[in-house]
């Protein structure tokens, strides 16, 4: 089947935004010959990245067919393909992807793409990839398919990561890549990697694993990968391919990859989405298949999860979230309205302070004052970003002068006069009320009246912290989730005073910090740590009414979560996570439990449920479990869980019905920002929707079909 034949397929997606096949000939230099150079460009800025639509598709795959036949009359020597600036290929168009409601549609958008690979890697020519910039799922399965590929330094995103979407590589990448790079290797690029955040490969760890054959230098890196191609195709360059598998049946390793893989999934999913565990069995049977085998299998893989309600879920949290209302926060004021920041001051130089400054050093490159209540608290907090940015340097993550002007921007006093000529202040003392308010009043005195000021809350209210200032309007939540340099929201809290300048300002300085900022309600927790509570509270009242430990913390497993609950408190300290609970019982009553054995291991000094054994394992100590009182009414597994998502069902319920934010769109994006919900699961309201928790409790989904599951 040519791509011609697809040409109906193409015409169903009249909004596509088509990457185009611009076709140059190249003379290769030391008489190589000829090469045709394939860049592809949607004709966009670097804003709108190249994707493979249909259009696309059907474009490369007729330019392929005419290249062919002039490699048959000898008029070129090789083919080349490259990217627009800063992209190879993005990958399918997830847009377009989405919108196919019907298998067949499904199957033969995965076919397309296989037989416009096909004619790349039957050229009667050698095919060289000149991998520029980004190249995801498709977009590196298309640089696959070339006979050879380069790189280049400056290429910081490559990865196969359609397990983490809900897919599988589905042209060809669980076929060649354990062949090219073996099947650890592959399984670390297309479960381990991918389910770990979406992370990617750097070109330099790329051409490490032997994904690539050559690295170049970015600034000029196409010319440098003509000049090694007309060395190849003239026999002067051996390509090496050390991790290459001749012979998959005789690989000891495929089965033992497959496994590992395996425990993978099950450890960070639960096995709670489908896509995963279908990408380890083509990896499994491709091991004795024929890579046509293998691409039938694909395209079915492919037009069975594009109808699940998980891949519909994940696309929604992937691409209208993360990549659209992540931009286009609700009821951000218009960017105009924003003053300019010259100068912050952070009040405190604890841990979460010392994390503040960094930031706002390091990202908007304006001075930043930090003070405390004596100079030594004061040059530990000043010491650490100092040692931050040091590390940053040793790392190669910065420039030397990069890091000698960050350190230069963060100084630290005593007194809070040196926040007199700042523009913003923002408080990041202990979770105490007046303690905050007091915070307040001394900065209120020093500062000029168009100063901003800020609380990092994480609990209390800011209404309240506002009530005795001379200028309420000056203030803003904005509240940071640990750590500060890893977890992307923000949640911005407006009180009723709140100014649109100052609410203007906040927003603008999200942008600037690269943080994903969310317009929530004054109201107790918030978002994030209202929901997460609600969470803590029913997995320690199960706990204290005598359900064992091990199954009170391992029932939420089939969510996937990244941390168990009983870890997770531990991370987040037991004296915060009681101090939120108690926040949140005294906000919003019995909902919210209050565990008195957690106190009582506060109280002893011990800092998390679980210890290391002698063995390894992990156990709860004799002496710990003597503390505490339990009940006689333990719950199964099911039974916490059911109970649990009903739990959670309620209380967003509650929140969207309260106004804390404008939809249930903003709680998924929150919790996938700054609670790390795992992109697999879609978000939390889908998940909840599927489970039929939405409708228990609420009498109603947070979603119509359609919108974070397959269309009906």
């Amino acid at each position: 089947m040519s791509a011609a034949d697809f040409t109906e397929l193409a015409e169903n997606f009249p909004d596509e935004v088509v990457t185009h096949t611009v076709v140059q000939d190249v003379e290769l230099p030391n008489g190589a010959g000829t090469m045709a150079l394939l860049t592809l460009d949607n004709g966009m800025d670097h804003k709108r990245p190249t994707t493979l639509g249909p259009g696309a598709l059907v474009e490369l795959g007729r330019t392929l067919e005419a290249l062919k036949v002039r490699a048959v009359r000898g008029e070129i020597q090789a083919v080349g393909i490259t990217g627009k600036p800063y992209f190879f290929v993005a990958g399918a168009d997830l847009s377009a992807v989405k919108k196919l409601d019907r298998r067949e549609l499904g199957v033969q958008m995965a076919q397309l793409g296989h037989d416009v690979y096909t004619t790349l890697s039957s050229l009667p020519v050698p095919s060289f990839s000149f991998v520029n910039g980004l190249a995801l799922g498709g977009g590196l399965e298309l640089a696959l398919h070339s006979t050879y590929r380069t790189v280049s330094t400056a290429a910081g995103a490559l990865a196969l990561p359609e397990a983490f979407l809900g897919l599988v590589p589905g042209w060809g990448g669980v076929y060649l890549l354990p062949r090219l790079i073996g099947p650890q290797n592959a399984v670390k690029v297309t479960i381990e990697n991918a389910l770990n955040n979406n992370r990617t490969l750097s070109g330099k760890a790329a051409f490490d694993l032997g994904i690539v054959d050559a690295l170049f230098e970015s600034a000029d890196f196409l010319e440098q990968s003509i000049a090694w191609a007309a060395g190849v195709l003239s026999n002067d360059v051996t390509v090496d391919r050390p991790n290459a598998v001749s012979d998959p049946d005789a690989d000891p390793d495929w089965d033992s990859a497959v496994a590992r893989g395996r425990a993978i999934v099950e450890a960070r999913t639960g096995n709670a989405t489908p896509a995963p565990g279908r990408v380890l069995d083509l990896i499994e049977a491709g091991k004795t298949r024929t890579q046509a085998e293998s691409a039938s299998a694909e395209c079915k893989a492919l037009g069975d999860l594009m109808q699940t309600n998980e891949f519909h879920a994940t696309v929604y949290a992937f691409l209208d979230l993360v990549q659209k209302r992540s931009k286009r926060p609700a009821g951000a004021p218009d960017k105009k309205l924003a003053r300019p920041v010259t100068k912050i001051g952070v009040v405190g130089a604890g841990l979460m302070a010392s994390q503040l400054a960094l930031l706002f050093a390091k990202q908007l490159k304006v001075p930043v004052i930090m003070t405390d209540i004596d100079q030594e608290r004061v040059d530990k907090g000043v010491g650490y970003v100092h040692a931050e940015v040091d590390k940053l340097l040793g790392k190669k993550r910065i420039s030397a002068d990069a890091a000698n002007r960050t350190k230069a921007l963060v100084t630290g006093s005593v007194r809070k006069e040196a926040f007199s000529d700042a523009d913003f202040v923002i408080e990041a003392v202990f979770e105490e009320l007046s303690v905050k308010k007091q915070v307040f009043a001394e900065v209120e005195a020093v500062v000029s009246p168009t100063c901003i000021l800020a609380t990092n809350t994480s609990s209390l209210s800011v209404t309240e912290m506002a009530a005795d200032l001379d200028h309420p309007e000056r203030l803003v939540g904005f509240h940071f989730f640990n750590p500060v340099a890893v977890m992307p929201l923000l949640e911005i809290v407006k009180v009723p005073q709140t100014e649109e300048a100052v609410l203007a300002t906040a927003f603008a300085m999200a942008r600037e910090l690269q943080k994903t900022a969310v317009l929530v309600k004054d109201a107790a927790a918030f978002v994030v740590n209202r929901v997460l509570g609600r969470m803590f509270g029913e997995i320690t009242k199960v706990f204290d009414e005598g359900t064992p430990a091990d199954v009170a913390d391992r029932a939420l497993h089939p969510m996937g979560l990244p941390m168990t609950p009983f870890k997770l408190l531990a991370l987040v300290g037991l004296p915060v996570g009681q101090h939120v609970q108690e926040s949140l019982h005294s906000g919003f009553g019995e909902r919210f439990h209050v565990s008195a054995n957690q106190q009582k291991l506060i109280d002893e000094g011990i800092k998390g449920l679980w210890q290391k054994q002698d063995d390894g394992s992990e156990g709860i100590p004799e002496a710990t479990l003597a503390l505490m009182q339990f009940g006689t009414e333990p719950s199964s597994a099911e039974e916490v869980l059911h109970r649990t998502q009903d739990a959670l069902a309620d209380e967003i319920g509650r929140m969207l019905d309260e106004g804390v934010v404008a939809a249930p769109e903003d709680v998924d994006l929150c919790m996938i920002t700054g609670a790390g919900w795992p992109l697999s699961l879609g978000g939390i309201t889908p998940y909840l929707d599927r489970t039929g928790a939405s409708e228990r409790v609420n009498g109603r989904r947070f979603h119509a079909p359609g919108v974070a599951s397959t269309p009906v």
